[in-house]
């Protein structure tokens, strides 16, 4: 018989489960064996092996219920210190980003005051102090001459009710983060995620974002790390399109078998899922510099690749089946 702690029971309910372990006192008594009175009192036996235990040991008194351990609260000037620390910022406490999660929030608890809480308890710490999930407002704090900003997503954060979270951006620079990815699937095979990054800083004959030749030497790469040929089936982006493109695949044609996914349908790429996850771990990111930026992106990716089970969320995601 087990209970929710906390009891989840009424006064009837707690009197009740002290009458079973009293019960099962007077049989420890009379000589019984555990599996009896667990039958008896239909409990488990290893409830009855921990309540002879405790009878030995205190007697009558040590199997009495000690009553629910209660959840840890905040007093009121807690409360207070802790909403003054959340309006600071998850920045000024440690973390990369602008974006107040249970987690982070259950973790400043333990900081702050020593108390234990769950991400559930933290959820209702919050819903009763007035505090909501919601989507946050933009503010540069700098700007260059051209008034060009890196604002990298928004992503939703704890705030007071009524009072917008604010995400605080730099506007210097005119730079971004370019990324090209292959998710791989292969029935009975671990799932694999390629990916290739590449910085635009606005340089004078710089490349703009991801090439034909980047996508060829990404392709190259995963035929060689997989070790077989590649069925490739991606979306019609003008860069998939371009004649050196084409020439590169014909020319592959040996290993690499191309088809091309419906127009407009991200939804049934894979791929996007997992830019998805990228751009909402970099939500709320006050970067200093682009580099920043890209330092984020490549641990999020690095990330994703030592964890197959994102990788194969992404495709059922998209509805689709890989049929060996």
């Amino acid at each position: 018989m087990r209970y929710a702690q906390g009891g989840g029971l009424t006064d009837a309910g707690r009197a009740a489960r002290e009458r079973v372990r009293l019960q099962a006192v007077e049989r420890f008594e009379d000589g019984q064996k555990n599996r009896e009175i667990a039958a008896a009192l239909r409990v488990s036996e290893r409830s009855v092996e921990r309540w002879r235990r405790q009878w030995r040991e205190r007697g009558e008194a040590g199997v009495l219920s000690k009553g629910s351990p209660g959840r840890p609260r905040l007093s009121e000037a807690q409360i207070t210190r802790l909403e003054r620390e959340l309006e600071r910022g998850p920045l000024a406490h440690g973390w990369a980003d602008q974006r107040w999660t249970l987690a982070r929030i259950k973790t400043l608890i333990g900081r702050l005051f020593h108390v234990s809480y769950t991400v559930v308890g933290t959820w209702l710490l919050l819903k009763r102090h007035g505090w909501s999930w919601q989507q946050p407002a933009r503010r540069a704090i700098e700007r260059d001459e051209a008034g060009q900003s890196m604002t990298p997503p928004r992503a939703r954060s704890w705030g007071r009710k009524g009072s917008t979270p604010v995400v605080r951006v730099r506007g210097r620079g005119s730079g971004r983060v370019s990324m090209a990815g292959l998710t791989c699937y292969k029935p009975g095979k671990r799932s694999r995620m390629f990916y290739s990054v590449r910085e635009y800083r606005g340089r004078k004959g710089e490349p703009k974002g991801i090439g034909w030749r980047d996508l060829c030497d990404l392709l190259v790469r995963a035929h060689i790390q997989l070790g077989g040929p590649i069925v490739l089936v991606w979306d019609n982006l003008r860069m998939h399109l371009v004649e050196p493109m084409r020439q590169f695949i014909a020319d592959h044609a040996d290993w690499l078998t191309v088809f091309q996914l419906p127009s407009y349908s991200p939804d049934l790429n894979p791929q996007e899922g997992i830019w998805s996850l990228v751009k909402r771990d970099i939500g709320n990111l006050a970067a200093a510099d682009l580099g920043q930026i890209t330092r984020a992106v490549k641990r999020r990716l690095k990330q994703i690749q030592y964890r197959p089970d994102l990788v194969d969320g992404c495709l059922v995601g998209t509805g689709l089946i890989t049929d060996g």
